[in-house]
């Protein structure tokens, strides 16, 4: 998933997204563990994709971004 994507979100779909993606991290890291994941990429796609959310929400909460679509300009 893009920035861009991510700062479309309003602040309650992003904190909503980030619980999706770490259940997902959680569950891939299971099947990492007992040798039934396909493509270890996957875990770190969505670490990353969980990093990526907190910074945006991070960015947000101090006023650094626009908040949920907005545009600058």
């Amino acid at each position: 998933m893009k920035s861009s994507q991510i700062r479309e979100f309003s602040v309650d779909e992003a904190k909503i997204r980030l619980a999706e993606l770490e259940e997902e991290a959680f569950n891939l890291r299971f099947q990492h563990a007992s040798s039934q994941l396909a493509s270890p990429i996957q875990l770190r796609h969505v670490r990353r994709d969980i990093a990526r959310t907190k910074t945006i929400l991070r960015e947000q909460e101090r006023g650094l971004a626009p908040r949920g679509g907005e545009k600058n300009g």
